[in-house]
């Protein structure tokens, strides 16, 4: 009986050497920092700047516990709030932060845990937006120093974040932009803006069109004019050298000039066509059929037999005869 009292004895002391042994050991991870606490207070800092290497820790169970913080950089999203600048616009901001704890003990003593932590630094980061927003242009927020406010707006959150233990590694604004109402508005005058443009330049350019293709016209009909005038005058200029030339032909020989006006006259009228002609045989224009020397039939010259120039008593000259 006394043997079983004691194993019991035994049993339970070795449990409470291994409850008490638990209780006893901690760690802290490679990007963990702990507080130990004892009674409430701070008893010792761990890995938090380097100095104490992460590991195997002891504490004295029942009496001390530790709070453990993350050591990585941690995300802070932000609401999206409405602005108005100082040009009288609204503008809906939608903003991130991203922090680390450079102090846990006074992160524990002013925010406790990262929960209250991110409430308070919204309201930091909050309202450094809007004073410093409020007094800048919209332009100057969408485009030319967005840059420079929000390292502005990061250092004025950093001021107040110290006192919690920690630091603002990145603040950035992820959109600008325009209430949804606005932007109605803004995108309809937009649209009229770009419709009267281009209502002006189709004007400009019907107008150009009108007075290039007027000055065309213009062009095409001097050119035209000149032309006629410059063809005319050839044409004139051909009808007097034809008419000279004509004219100095029938004076070498008229009697040859008419019968070749003659031929051209056959051989024009006499082409083969659906036209007929109804001539007498004895018109002028059949001259040269019934006399190769164009005599008129029924004239005396025609009747009278030629004499050859050998025989005695002729009175015509060649000049006749031919």
């Amino acid at each position: 009986m006394n043997n079983q009292a004691l194993r019991t004895g035994l049993m339970i002391a070795a449990a409470a050497v291994v409850v008490g042994l638990y209780a006893s050991v901690f760690t802290v991870g490679q990007m963990q920092q702990a507080l130990v606490l004892r009674f409430g207070g701070v008893r010792a800092v761990l890995n938090q700047t380097g100095t104490d290497k992460p590991g195997l820790y002891f504490k004295i169970p029942f009496f001390e516990n530790v709070v453990l913080f993350d050591k990585r950089v941690l995300d802070l999203d932000l609401p999206v709030q409405t602005l108005l600048t100082t040009d009288r616009q609204n503008l809906e901001v939608d903003a991130f932060a991203r922090y680390r704890i450079t102090d846990p003990l006074r992160f524990y003593q002013s925010a406790n845990n990262v929960a209250r932590a991110n409430t308070l630094l919204a309201s930091f980061t909050n309202s450094a937006l809007r004073n410093l927003l409020a007094r800048s242009t919209r332009d100057a927020i969408v485009r030319t120093q967005r840059a420079e406010l929000m390292n502005q707006i990061q250092a004025d959150v950093n001021r107040q974040a110290k006192e919690l233990g920690v630091e603002i590694v990145d603040l950035r604004m992820t959109r600008v932009d325009l209430p949804a109402q606005n932007s109605t508005a803004v995108y309809n005058r937009m649209k009229t803006e770009r419709q009267r443009e281009a209502a002006d330049i189709r004007a400009n350019g019907e107008q150009a069109a009108v007075t290039i293709r007027a000055k065309a016209d213009r062009d095409v009909t001097v050119l035209i004019s000149e032309a006629t005038q410059t063809a005319e005058t050839l044409r004139g200029q051909g009808d007097a050298d034809k008419n000279r030339i004509l004219a100095e032909a029938y004076g070498k020989d008229a009697d040859f000039f008419s019968f070749y006006r003659s031929m051209q006259a056959y051989e024009t009228g006499l082409k083969g066509s659906d036209t007929r002609l109804v001539i007498s045989p004895s018109s002028d224009f059949f001259r040269y059929f019934s006399d190769p020397q164009g005599r008129q039939p029924g004239t005396p010259a025609a009747r009278a037999p030629a004499r050859s120039p050998a025989e005695p008593g002729t009175t015509g000259s060649t000049d006749s005869a031919r």
